[in-house]
């Protein structure tokens, strides 16, 4: 049976691994079309912006599941974190819960406690782009290509989305009773779990900063295909650091696409292209889902070859007051 589940989860992985390279396969032909004037010295911020996006990612996970009763080390979350991440490229909603579930459950943690958690970090990540948006819409009365279908006082209205944020902040213990409603409907036992207003507050923050490195990594990959050659590229910067992790949410939100594929770039367009060029800003998302992508892949090599997530391995003592970590 050991050997079995070892060969059900590599299966399952190299068939996400398979869907990412069909991805950048079927976008080929648009990225070889497009004249590159590549600058590469902007891609080196570019990736250090992602992966520093992705280690606060983290950090507000293992933040969350620890609220939630469970703890794992940091070294171990980053890895069961992309191993599973890979998942989400293969149609359907369940996988990567699911992958984080199995391999998190190796580690002491309740499957109950695992599925809340991703659940938490979610609406978490959503409030924090939401948000952003909240700010960012009215700062500036960008509505993109909708500005020609909405009267121009729509922009102002847009901060109602910083609504859910402060009522969920007033009262955080909300969130883990909708979790509870869920596991409930799903016939598992509910979690005690205790979530104030610090810990939302600082998972809250974290994942802002987050959003705001992995705009910022975007805005480094835009710029990195015009160097220099634009005076105007300073004033693009607000709409590309803003914009993104607006974008990616809805492409999140559509719930239709693997990870959100032409929904996330088809909401960047229609987000930036009156201001930056729709070629450019086309071809920038492009870019950007490319370097994530092999920034992913290249993570969870990296994570396979230092730490086998897929095999059975020895459970994790569980916190005693102070953090543990296995590097």
């Amino acid at each position: 049976m050991r050997r079995l589940r070892f060969v059900a989860r590599l299966a399952v992985l190299l068939l996400a691994l398979g869907f990412m390279a069909w991805l950048l396969y079927g976008r080929w032909d648009e990225l070889r079309g497009y004249p590159w004037r590549l600058h590469p010295l902007w891609l080196l911020p570019a990736v250090t912006l992602v992966l520093f996006s992705w280690l606060l990612e983290v950090a507000v996970w293992r933040r969350l599941l620890a609220a939630l009763g469970g703890s794992i080390g940091y070294g171990t979350g980053f890895r069961i974190w992309f191993i599973s991440a890979v998942l989400r490229y293969i149609p359907g909603n369940v996988w990567q819960p699911l992958g984080m579930t199995v391999l998190c459950r190796q580690h002491g943690v309740r499957p109950e406690a695992t599925v809340a958690g991703v659940a938490l970090y979610q609406a978490v990540n959503l409030l924090a782009a939401a948000l952003i948006a909240a700010c960012y819409v009215p700062l500036t009365g960008n509505l993109g290509l909708l500005a020609s279908w909405l009267p121009p006082v729509a922009a102002q209205w847009v901060w109602a989305l910083a609504a859910p944020v402060v009522v969920f902040w007033l009262r955080p213990q909300w969130l883990v009773r909708l979790l509870n409603r869920g596991l409930r409907w799903v016939g598992r036992p509910p979690l005690s779990a205790v979530l104030n207003r610090r810990v939302l507050g600082e998972a809250l923050a974290l994942e802002l900063m987050a959003w705001l490195a992995l705009g910022l990594g975007f805005a480094a990959v835009t710029l990195a295909l015009i160097g220099g050659r634009q005076p105007e590229r300073g004033a693009w910067v607000i709409h590309l650091v803003a914009g993104y992790p607006v974008a990616y949410a809805i492409g999140f939100l559509s719930l239709v696409t693997p990870s959100g594929l032409a929904v996330r770039e088809a909401a960047m367009y229609v987000l930036a292209a009156p201001v930056v060029g729709g070629g450019l800003i086309t071809v920038a998302a492009l870019a950007m889902r490319v370097l994530l992508m092999v920034g992913e892949a290249a993570v969870v090599g990296w994570a396979l070859l230092t730490w086998p997530g897929l095999l059975p391995c020895r459970p994790e003592t569980r916190w005693s007051g102070a953090v543990q970590d296995d590097g």
